[in-house]
């Protein structure tokens, strides 16, 4: 066996073990570009969008079900460079099942229209959790939990570019660490390799109308970041 030869054989090997705990739903100790995006396949079994939206079924793994009217799996281009990711539906989403189609939706629809000059149908929107948390409140540890693997699912299935979090809650929980938007919002992070740019949450404006102009301005910041790193061109 030539040295090549056997150097292939280590490669495969070294993949083979990889997959294998990835299909058992564990961590890598190390994921090489060379194997991203190699299996069409999860834990789940997803290899899409609707495969996944549909392997959640009638969802009943947190209390979040016995209040909601429909599940917000998310909506947009399946193959989209950029994804925003909320907290959780509101009333409005609850009632359509959709994300973001209330007064915070509408505000998010004119960023990414006016402001990054993309088509709303051109990303893709979600939530951390898919079922609207009683009042709007925040949700609890164990909810954001229950749901959280599909979210990551999501994110592998698009392999977006960049990722948006909108509010504290969302960078939260994906960055699984403890996070101050107010202090940290504007600054990158990365999920799996994925560049994250952290911004208010639209309804924090729409909340804060004294400080509309203010916040908006802060929000055109990040947004212009995220065209920097998409190559759009940056509006002056």
């Amino acid at each position: 066996m030539t040295h090549t030869e056997e150097f292939i054989e280590i490669l495969n090997q070294v993949k083979s073990n990889i997959h294998a705990d990835m299909e058992m739903g564990l961590e890598s100790p190390f994921m090489p570009d060379l194997f991203k995006g190699s299996r069409e396949t999860s834990a789940t079994g997803a290899g899409s969008l609707d495969e996944l939206e549909r392997s959640i079924g009638d969802c009943r793994r947190c209390k979040l079900y016995s209040g909601r009217t429909r599940i917000v799996f998310g909506e947009g281009n399946p193959r989209a460079r950029l994804v925003f990711i909320g907290e959780g539906p509101g009333r409005e989403e609850d009632l359509a099942g959709r994300p973001f189609v209330g007064e915070a939706g509408r505000l998010l629809t004119r960023i990414i229209e006016g402001g990054l000059g993309l088509k709303r149908e051109d990303v893709y929107i979600c939530n951390i959790v898919k079922c609207r948390p009683p009042d709007n409140r925040t949700p609890e540890k164990d909810e954001a939990e229950a749901c959280i693997p599909f979210l990551k699912e999501q994110i592998r299935i698009i392999n977006p570019e960049v990722i948006c979090t909108l509010g504290r809650t969302a960078a939260k929980e994906l960055l699984a660490r403890d996070f101050k938007i107010t202090e940290e919002r504007g600054g990158w992070r990365s999920f799996t390799g994925i560049p994250v740019m952290p911004t208010y949450h639209p309804a924090y404006i729409v909340r804060n109308p004294s400080r509309e102009k203010e916040l908006k301005g802060q929000v055109w910041e990040d947004v212009k970041k995220i065209m920097t790193k998409l190559g759009l061109e940056v509006k002056k």
